[in-house]
């Protein structure tokens, strides 16, 4: 995995921002590389604090790889390249003196599966706040335990089962459980890979809801094929299509006024 690294020095690298808010992440020109496959050309897109992005395309389209982008688990694949500019804050953070644990800390991750770890619900929470050395005793666990399960909405369900293994969960309860353990290290971004895909429509409306709360403190980017979805729990919205990204601008107008007829198209379900 490698990265365009013209800047030896690390420094704040100020953005103009948009009208209406602060970008919590940038991307400039950014392209993937799979071998010598380009699954992106040439990507620029802000993400606003506090705000619900949504990622929109048909299956291939680059959503998810350009999700990945966001806290370099291209990293992981052998064959990826990844060119361009990401910043968190105005930081590169594909700079090689950045700390990508570190960076996963502060942009955590839910896939689409939920995946909690084998260990009970409660060592499933303290994980990550133990490895990050996040709390000094277990008083101050218990509360971050606590805290995170009452942000994904899920503590009044299993307060009195947390030495039960988090496999024993619901579909929903899972993956709101592996929402709570991404917000236990106290992130600022959370990235969702089509999180509501494994799940039923009761437990998807728990999400839903979920999303719409956790916006208050925390950016959030989610890749979904359900429009309907994005329209509810967006802000704004980005199109993607054969790796381009098509269209990118506030939800209610990409969903009632696309400026581009690819847009458009898949809107309406032309094509997808």
């Amino acid at each position: 995995m490698t990265m365009n690294l013209a800047k030896e020095e690390q420094g704040d690298m100020p953005e103009p921002q948009p009208a209406g808010g602060v970008a919590k992440m940038t991307a400039r020109d950014v392209r993937v590389f799979y071998g010598a496959k380009e699954a992106l050309h040439g990507v620029d897109c802000d993400i606003m604090e506090n705000e619900v992005l949504a990622l929109i395309g048909p299956s291939g389209c680059g959503k998810s790889t350009f999700l990945r982008c966001l806290n370099r688990m291209n990293d992981t694949i052998d064959v990826a390249r990844v060119e361009g500019t990401i910043t968190l804050d105005g930081r590169d953070i594909y700079h090689r003196s950045l700390d990508v644990v570190q960076l996963r800390a502060r942009v955590g991750m839910v896939f689409q599966k939920p995946n909690p770890f084998p260990k009970s619900i409660y060592d499933n929470i303290a994980y990550g706040p133990r490895i990050h050395g996040l709390v000094g005793h277990k008083d101050e666990l218990d509360g971050i335990v606590q805290s995170s399960l009452e942000r994904a909405g899920l503590w009044e369900e299993v307060k009195d089962r947390l030495a039960e293994p988090g496999t024993g969960l619901s579909g929903g309860q899972q993956q709101r459980l592996c929402i709570a353990r991404c917000v236990a290290v106290s992130p600022e971004v959370i990235l969702m890979d089509e999180p509501c895909s494994a799940l039923d429509p009761i437990a998807t409306a728990h999400i839903e809801e979920l999303i719409d709360e956790l916006r208050e403190n925390y950016t959030i980017v989610i890749v979904t094929h359900n429009m309907q979805q994005a329209a509810r729990v967006s802000q704004k919205t980005a199109f993607f299509h054969l790796g381009d990204l098509v269209e990118h601008n506030n939800t209610e107008q990409i969903f009632t006024n696309p400026r581009d007829d690819r847009t458009q198209g898949y809107i309406t379900g032309r094509y997808g």
